[in-house]
């Protein structure tokens, strides 16, 4: 197999060539013919395959979801004192984040297939850890608005990035798992991020003359931009460009992927889509438009994460003890998200069904924590809440991979990058759902949450039901 670099990807093996060609194109029936499954050699290329993204992954997205929650752990810090961060200006200061965020997802993806992912994913994590150490030096509520508003569009192409490139080597089956890892990530940046927060708060607060809050900002940023320099060395491009395996290995990756059933066959003959004429697909998709909503709800939902330090502090525990009980809830949400997507795995024609009973949970859970005051009973509400959220999110990303393998590569690059950008639409008017003054029972924020998750279950129990008829490809 003769593999070069070029911009334009051939036919149908676009989604897996991404940013290069293959010569002699097979069709997608002589893959299959070729392929035999679940060989030793098969197996051997897979773990290959995780050991080299899903650990390189997985630190990646637990600096990432770190430089982007440490904020709330740096509010109860002392940081709202030093910056006059009232209510109002603290959420403005969660908003402008996911403004950026969200504009610029789509963009980042279109700007991936034409570069290389142990490029552009490494340079852009370098660049938002800089700025989070910046955040250290602030000295006013307005610069940390501008650094923000930098991080959160350096962050853009992260997410949806990682998205496409996990897409883009494992199959259907395979993917729940993968995703699990993934998300796995969030969850514990939240447990970790409360042991260091509660940690520097405490043992660095005036050390060389800056406050613990500053400090927490210092050291994820600097972990951050060390970490992206190792990761360009080790991360993988896509299966046909990528020089961490052999010729070999990239056509038994690109032969297994292909003999998939539920893969797109464009056709040698069919003609390759614009990008214009890729987003008009991908934005006419009604499944799209389901998922959106759909995620929306989980991740709007999950907007709870950056109040765990304040919900908890209003439960009773001082700064410090209110940094460490934030972590049972996130170890908790690891567990149970592990076994959901481990399980959904071997069943994968149940997630939207699992995703609707997940949500339905966290909505349950919303609902009695307004009518509930006992702190103890409101924070087992709170932990089980967590765990629902977090395997709906973890679940809901791989539903929405493995039902756009029937697309091409960049309609489905669009497609992962539209859901995730629409999804952190969610958390711009979730950063306004626990203002201060309603403490401590939050019953809007909570009251809120219950309703976003009724439209999860309705949106996931809906394409569990549609996604039984026959595919429409693009």
């Amino acid at each position: 197999m003769d593999i070069k670099h070029s911009d334009k990807a051939s036919g149908e093996h676009e989604e897996f060539v991404e940013s290069g060609t293959m010569k002699n194109p097979k069709s997608q029936h002589e893959y299959a013919e070729a392929y035999v499954p679940d060989t030793e050699e098969e197996r051997k290329l897979v773990r290959k395959i995780d050991l080299y993204i899903l650990p390189t992954m997985w630190l990646m997205y637990l600096l990432s979801y770190m430089d982007r929650t440490n904020i709330g752990n740096a509010k109860i810090a002392g940081m709202d004192k030093d910056l006059d961060l009232t209510s109002d200006r603290y959420s403005i200061v969660l908003i402008v984040f996911f403004i950026g965020y969200v504009l610029w997802e789509v963009p980042s993806n279109m700007i991936l297939a034409r570069t290389k992912p142990s490029i552009f994913l490494p340079a852009i994590m370098f660049l938002w850890g800089c700025a989070t150490i910046g955040m250290a030096f602030i000295e006013s509520y307005h610069a940390l608005i501008g650094l923000r508003v930098i991080v959160g569009l350096l962050e853009s192409g992260f997410a949806p990035g990682m998205l496409l490139l996990l897409s883009s080597w494992y199959k259907p089956d395979e993917q729940a798992r993968r995703f699990g890892v993934y998300i796995s990530a969030a969850i514990l940046s939240g447990a970790f991020g409360g042991l260091i927060a509660g940690s520097i708060t405490k043992g660095l607060d005036g050390a060389h003359g800056l406050a613990g809050w500053r400090w927490l900002f210092i050291i994820e940023g600097v972990a951050t931009a060390g970490w992206s320099i190792i990761a360009s060395f080790i991360l993988m491009d896509f299966p046909a460009n990528t020089k961490r395996l052999s010729e070999a290995e990239r056509e038994l990756a690109i032969r297994r992927l292909m003999a998939d059933p539920s893969r797109f066959d464009g056709g040698e003959d069919r003609p390759k889509l614009s990008h214009i004429q890729a987003l008009k697909v991908a934005l006419t998709d009604w499944k799209v438009w389901l998922f959106v909503v759909g995620y929306m709800a989980v991740v709007g939902s999950s907007t709870l994460s950056y109040f765990y330090p304040t919900l908890v502090a209003g439960l009773g525990y001082s700064t410090v003890n209110a940094q460490y009980m934030t972590i049972p809830i996130y170890v908790c949400a690891f567990v149970v998200t592990i076994v959901v997507v481990v399980f959904m795995d071997k069943y994968p024609r149940w997630r939207g069904l699992v995703l609707g009973c997940c949500m339905g949970v966290a909505c349950l859970c919303a609902i009695i924590t307004c009518a509930v005051y006992d702190f103890k009973a409101r924070y087992a509400l709170l932990v089980i809440m967590a765990s629902g959220l977090w395997a709906s999110n973890g679940l809901s990303l791989a539903y929405a991979s493995s039902t756009f393998t029937t697309m091409t590569a960049e309609v489905r690059g669009i497609s992962l990058a539209f859901v995730n950008a629409m999804g952190n639409l969610a958390q711009i008017y979730g950063s306004y759902l626990f203002p201060s003054h309603d403490s401590p029972k939050y019953l809007m924020g909570f009251g809120v949450i219950s309703g976003l998750c009724f439209t999860g279950v309705v949106a996931y129990l809906g394409l569990f039901v549609l996604l039984k008829r026959p595919a429409t490809r693009h």
